[in-house]
């Protein structure tokens, strides 16, 4: 059977001959696996291969720079901003920051990252990655304003992959929000695989959100792995409902003493949109937190998937880590699967974890259509109630108000 890929290491520009080798290694690998499908424990919910088989004819890889350009730019809170096009860094812009403390250069695929599990998609990252950037933030400089990615999609991009890296190091007692924003021209189908490597180190601290200015026909799988040092911070807000298919990879480590993290999500899910969110919360090291709270709404035929994992080492006394999805399901047709594990070496801990599924509250939507609100607009009061509750915790109120009205947006189905 004929493979509906078709992925050329020549396809890359300007690479010497150990480049080149080094990256058709890395694709070899990942021919042997192919894309991932349910006999991997990572996807055990998620046939991958299936998905992009029956979407896509022929995936390739491209390493042009699209000629399209179009920064279109949120006006609702003042920021600073990266924009990228097609996974590559065009321009930017810092004009509220102290720009020498601040350092931006396109990624430098001669730096390696070092990832300890090697999946499929991170192999073919490294055969393929072209674009992408790296963000130094200096010590102790703390951001005036948020800093939003524009991540740009061009209309050029039917039946191609993108695959690329970024790298963002928050030095000592630092501080960023850090906003994600897919805006996407293409009605076509296309592919991301993208790598972010995190570190943050003492008494720093990083608020990343991730969200989508509309619905689109993208496949995107995103691998994030952050390393927290002592005293560090990272608050992750996952709100990208909208896209056909996603899958946000999440691997955090707790590496020294009293760091803190927290993902908080959000998704709305209509049609035959499939979304999936896997955490693995390493804590390494003594007196350490995380926070997690999972939220789906499926209708349409859709589907959720949600995989947690809280791993706690032996000398990770005095941890305190929480763990919880809950899904509200409109539809008979519409499916969410969780699978939350603890796996627990230390005595003296706080843990716990938890799961629950379900319908529409009918007694509060009889209460809200009682008071002579449609059916239509109390059900989705009652969604936005449901899901407006993880963005409590941010204090920005113009960016929380930016992303609350976001969200009410794909509510309705925009």
């Amino acid at each position: 059977m004929k493979n509906f890929y078709d992925f050329r290491v020549e396809n890359i520009k300007d690479l010497s001959s150990e480049e080149k080798n080094l990256r058709k290694k890395n694709l070899d690998l990942f021919i042997q696996k192919g894309f991932p499908n349910k006999k991997n424990e990572d996807w055990k919910f998620t046939d991958l291969n299936t998905i992009l088989e029956k979407n896509f004819n022929n995936i390739v890889n491209k390493d042009d720079i699209s000629e399209e350009k179009k920064l279109r730019k949120i006006y609702e809170f003042e920021h600073n901003f990266i924009f990228l096009v097609d996974g590559k860094l065009i321009s930017n812009s810092f004009d509220y920051e102290d720009k020498d403390s601040i350092f931006l250069k396109d990624y430098n695929y001669k730096d390696k990252i070092k990832l300890e599990r090697q999946s499929s998609l991170t192999l073919l990252n490294s055969a393929l990655a072209t674009g992408g950037f790296t963000l130094e933030v200096s010590k102790n400089y703390k951001f005036i304003k948020p800093l939003v990615i524009y991540n740009y999609f061009s209309k050029n991009l039917k039946e191609s992959i993108i695959n690329n890296k970024n790298s963002l190091i928050l030095n000592d007692e630092s501080d960023l929000t850090l906003i994600n924003y897919i805006d996407d021209d293409s009605n076509e189908n296309f592919m991301t695989n993208t790598i972010d490597n995190i570190i943050i180190k003492k008494n720093a601290s990083l608020k990343n959100i991730f969200i989508n200015k509309s619905r689109c026909n993208g496949y995107f799988y995103r691998f994030i792995k952050t390393v927290l040092k002592k005293g560090a911070s990272c608050d992750n807000y996952l709100l990208s409902t909208g896209l056909k298919f996603n899958k946000l990879d999440m691997e955090i480590d707790h590496n020294e003493e009293n760091s803190r993290s927290s993902i908080f999500s959000a998704l709305n899910l209509l049609g035959l949109e499939h979304q999936e969110i896997k955490t693995r919360i390493n804590h390494n090291a003594p007196s350490c937190q995380s926070y997690q709270k999972i939220k789906n709404v499926l209708s349409d035929k859709s589907k959720g998937v949600y995989q947690g994992k809280i791993f706690v080492k032996n000398i990770a006394q005095k941890t305190d880590a929480y763990q919880l999805s809950k899904a509200l399901i409109l539809n008979d047709e519409s499916e969410f699967d969780a699978k939350p594990e603890l796996e627990i070496y230390a005595d003296d801990v706080k843990c716990s974890h938890g799961s629950t599924s379900g319908s529409i509250d009918f007694d509060s939507l009889h209460y809200l259509k009682s008071r002579g609100i449609p059916e239509n607009e109390a059900l989705k009061m009652l969604i936005n109630g449901f899901l407006n509750e993880v963005l409590e915790t941010l204090s920005d109120k113009k960016l929380k108000f930016f992303l609350i009205e976001k969200l009410e947006s794909q509510i309705n189905g925009n």
